[in-house]
């Protein structure tokens, strides 16, 4: 057996490639996973309190995870305090509740930076959380150029799929490339940005649009950067991206292979990119949530499987792989620990990673490349013809586009022309059996809401209202406001602070 294999003797087609070379369309490294380094296992977690996650993360790293995924709840995603009327009843809910340097200090509590990647899924308020984790870094001892992860900033999908924004656009374009410039020299390690596709194919997109709108945003935040002053070949290398993954398993690898190939041409027919890793498509995969069903929950341990095991041939770099449970709660120990084990067996016992590309030169899945990179061609112009990703959304065509083929999808489960296994087809008795599900303490906000109240109520209130009131100044000039927000931080200001600072300086989007 051989780690790769070519085809007839003359090669593969030249547009095809090699694994590791332009434009990538089998892999952005020669070796992928042969030469025994896998993919990075990173499952996403976090609820409650920061000791509650702190805890989660601990075992997670004990089960074998190589890399932590962070999830705020919704109001340290949009910016709130957990005191803040705004944030009632979803305090710790569906993520983890951060508001000061202190919530991050407990959230990392015996995790050495140094040795771990984190991502954050955090976008709105990105460039404060990364603050927050710098700080937590220096408190460690861990040099900014040591830490490594991954910080979501990708707001452009906000508008169109997901909803936790905060300022208007704009505004915040300019929050990412701030992000992008002070990140290329004082954490360079660190990926500046995770252009997801998840959220918008999670929303209803079909393949080829996830591929498309995903790419269009990235065409527009690398505008944005060279706006500002920066150059494609420092920044590009630190561009990373994120993907569903659901169940049409060659259609899915197919879609990797040809967003690879589009996303390598882009970078260097349109932005003149020449150094190698800015041209690289790298992308972690989380199988798809909205796949998932509340009735017969046992089967999504099937379905996670097919769709990692599609990940992985499409040539992942990172995988989170959901719990049979996540259409009831968020994730028990115990259903984390089997969505944990579905990877290693995938990594372990199939084989699987032992060859390179292993569906690349099949006629099907070929063809299925070519279909996809032209369907979402075609869209990415579309998008162009209206001006861009940012005017596109603002004219509201990505967002109706994702709503029909949701409408669509939607109508042809109801009318049986698609099948959902327990769900329009094989249902039986039995189908609701209930499964435990991770609780959440309903006075959860109230402790947390009176936790932040006293870490006011002990700092310096005049350092703390003198580094806000630079930040207001800051953000009606042209400076980086990465450095001000960490030194807003630094004299104990909270999350909900600094982003009502930008809110009263920029606006809300509406």
């Amino acid at each position: 057996m051989k780690p790769l294999y070519d085809g007839p003797p003359d090669g593969l087609p030249e547009r095809l490639g090699r694994p590791g070379a332009f434009p990538f369309t089998r892999g952005i490294y020669p070796q992928m996973y042969s030469a025994g380094r896998l993919w990075t296992m990173r499952q996403y977690a976090g609820f409650g309190t920061a000791e509650e996650s702190n805890q989660r993360y601990r075992y997670l790293l004990e089960q074998g995870v190589a890399g932590l995924s962070v999830a705020f709840d919704l109001p340290t995603q949009l910016g709130l305090d957990p005191d803040d009327p705004l944030a009632a009843g979803e305090v710790g809910r569906v993520g983890v509740s951060i508001a000061t340097v202190e919530d991050m200090r407990r959230l990392f509590d015996g995790i050495p930076l140094e040795q771990v990647t984190t991502s954050m899924t955090i976008n709105a308020p990105a460039m404060m959380l990364l603050a927050l984790y710098q700080l937590v870094g220096e408190e460690q001892g861990v040099a900014a150029d040591r830490l490594g992860g991954t910080v979501q900033n990708d707001i452009l999908k906000e508008y169109v799929a997901r909803g936790t924004y905060i300022y208007p656009a704009r505004p915040s374009m300019r929050l990412v490339t701030d992000v992008f410039a002070y990140c290329a020299e004082q954490l360079p390690n660190f990926n500046t940005i995770s252009i997801s596709g998840y959220h918008i194919r999670e929303a209803g997109a079909t393949a080829a649009q996830e591929i498309a709108f995903t790419l269009a945003n990235a065409r527009a935040y690398v505008r944005a950067a060279l706006e500002a002053g920066l150059e494609v070949d420092a920044f590009g290398p630190r561009l990373s991206f994120f993907f569903a993954c659901h169940s049409q398993l060659f259609e899915e690898v197919a879609k990797f292979r040809a967003a690879r190939r589009m996303w390598a041409r882009i970078m260097r027919q349109e932005f003149g990119a020449t150094e190698p890793k800015a041209l690289m498509l790298r992308f972690h995969t989380q199988t798809g949530g909205s796949t998932l069903t509340a009735q017969q929950p046992d089967n999504n341990v099937v379905r996670t499987a097919y769709q990692a095991l599609a990940a992985v041939l499409g040539g992942t770099q990172s995988l989170h792989t959901n719990a049979l449970d996540e259409a009831l709660g968020l994730p028990t120990p115990s259903s984390a620990r089997l969505a944990l084990r579905t990877q290693q067996i995938l990594a372990h016992e199939t084989g699987v990673p032992e060859s390179i590309d292993p569906l690349g030169g099949s006629y099907y899945v070929e063809r299925l490349t070519d279909a996809l990179e032209a369907e979402a061609g075609a869209l990415m112009q579309r998008v162009e013809d209206l001006g861009g990703a940012v005017k596109a959304i603002e004219a509201g065509y990505v967002q109706r586009e994702i709503e029909e083929s949701a409408y669509r999808y939607q109508r042809e489960v109801e009318e049986g022309g698609r099948v959902v296994v327990g769900i329009n087809r094989f249902v039986g008795e039995g189908d609701d059996e209930a499964v435990p599900v991770q609780r959440i303490d309903p006075e959860l906000q109230q402790r947390r809401a009176a936790e932040v109240r006293t870490f006011r109520e002990r700092r310096d209130g005049a350092a703390a209202s003198a580094a806000l009131d630079v930040l207001a100044a800051a953000a009606g000039s042209d400076a980086n406001l990465f450095p001000v927000v960490l030194d807003a931080f630094r004299a104990r200001a909270t999350l909900g602070e600094i982003a009502g600072v930008l809110r009263r300086a920029w606006g809300e989007y509406r």
